[in-house]
């Protein structure tokens, strides 16, 4: 078993085992655990300026980075489908529960890992697949897998990236990765991307349902903005032979006629479960499913194979006024009844967060808009340090609410609320 290194996901405040240090009046300090070692850090970077820096409160940071990016590309990121009720839904889910936190726990000794197809996480965290991050920074999807790969992350990589998922793996190095699929029309370019992504050594394949075709996203609209037309994020695509192969010209000598081939061939709205089994046939990786917001999918996933699911709404971007995810993760993991893993997409801010899918039976979640506002503020450096951040906060309210490892959360651990204000 692969276990992940960099964040440390197991934490001993015991004086033995962690190192203490002087300061420079010679007081000695606590030991650097994430519980003072981070926060102390962050008090003492804060004392100074320092271009290192990025806002810890994630609307801080995206404020910053809206202050940074065109409108253009801040609508991309932001934009949800019409009124934007399912994103914000997301956010309000979680205001639906409370955590009630325990005292008196031994929690000298915590441990947050969890495996996951062979993998061991330090902490039931991973970055979730964002497409055209160059939209965000001009390194892109290579600066967050380089971040996420020194901190032992998983990420999982957009079929509709900025580079290659070869010059991604790149920069990834030996970092966990998976590869996101949209399933293309054409099964020849299918079985290409499956073949790539496991030769270039991701080790999972998640395919996305939800995105069979783009939702009605006003703000992306209102200013005529679709990425894609303009050849962004479609560098798996212009760098497949089979993909190449379609075309009467290269995309180097007519862009225009390889983005019109992009959008001729994007999915096959014919689909239904049993063509799932054509993806189980062509690849040995773990085959997730992402975009379950119903019991009943999840039960017809599990019939055609699938060994994971991703409980998501692809952050409110595709169908105004549907439930926020954490509503129907319950129902979800209630009908998996333990056969996969289960993940978490949507609404993922902070600890707290973290804290309720795993109690409402998450086995582990995915960071999305954050990342790319981090990317933005501070490239590479900027999504280390929100997800330094984040780490720390997950260990903290976890330990603040007793817990020691996730086997010792569920939603016995919460309670339900009858007025939500719901977040914006």
């Amino acid at each position: 078993m692969k276990t992940s290194s960099g964040i440390n996901g197991r934490i001993s405040p015991n004086p033995t085992e962690a190192s203490a240090s002087r300061s420079d009046d010679g007081a000695q300090r606590p030991p650097r655990t994430f519980q003072t070692g981070r926060q102390i850090d962050v008090y003492r970077v804060g004392r100074r300026t320092d271009p290192g820096f990025i806002p810890l409160a994630v609307e801080d940071l995206e404020a910053k980075a809206r202050a940074i990016l065109s409108a253009e590309a801040y609508d991309w990121i932001a934009g949800t489908a019409g009124r934007g009720d399912t994103g914000r839904n997301n956010l309000a889910a979680f205001d639906h529960w409370r955590i009630a936190p325990r005292m008196l726990c031994d929690i000298a000794d915590r441990d947050l890992s969890v495996e996951l197809f062979g993998y061991k996480l330090t902490q039931p965290l991973m970055i979730a697949p964002i497409g055209v991050q160059a939209a965000a920074h001009a390194n892109g999807e290579k600066a967050t897998a380089a971040a996420a790969a020194a901190l032992g992350v998983p990420f999982v990589l957009s079929n509709v990236a900025s580079f290659s998922m070869e010059d991604v793996a790149g920069a990834a190095g030996p970092g966990p990765r998976w590869f996101q699929l949209y399933w293309p029309k054409d099964p020849e370019l299918t079985v290409s991307f499956l073949e790539r992504a496991e030769k270039a050594e991701y080790t999972a394949i998640v395919v996305t349902l939800d995105t069979q075709t783009l939702g009605w996203r006003e703000q992306n609209l209102q200013l005529a903005f679709l990425p894609f037309l303009r050849g962004l994020g479609l560098a798996n695509y212009l760098t497949d032979p089979v993909f190449r192969k379609t075309l009467p010209r290269t995309p180097e000598e007519d862009l225009d006629g390889a983005v019109e081939q992009y959008l001729q061939g994007f999915s096959d709205l014919s689909r239904t479960w049993k063509d799932l089994r054509f993806l189980r046939e062509h690849t040995r990786l773990p085959l997730l499913v992402k975009g379950i917001q119903h019991p009943d999918d999840a039960r017809c996933a599990l019939d055609q194979g699938v060994d994971g699911i991703v409980v998501s709404n692809h952050g409110g971007r595709q169908v105004d006024g549907s439930v926020g995810t954490l509503e129907v993760l319950p129902e979800v993991v209630a009908a998996v009844n333990g056969r996969v893993p289960v993940l978490f997409d949507g609404g993922i801010r902070r600890g707290a967060d973290v804290f309720k899918a795993v109690a409402l039976g998450a086995r582990a979640v995915l960071v999305g808009r954050p990342i790319l506002w981090a990317l933005a503020v501070g490239g590479q450096n900027g999504v280390r340090e929100y997800l330094m951040n984040l780490a720390a906060d997950i260990d903290l309210t976890f330990a603040l609410s007793g817990k020691r490892t996730l086997a010792d959360v569920s939603q016995e651990d919460l309670r339900e609320t009858i007025h939500v204000t719901g977040r914006s």
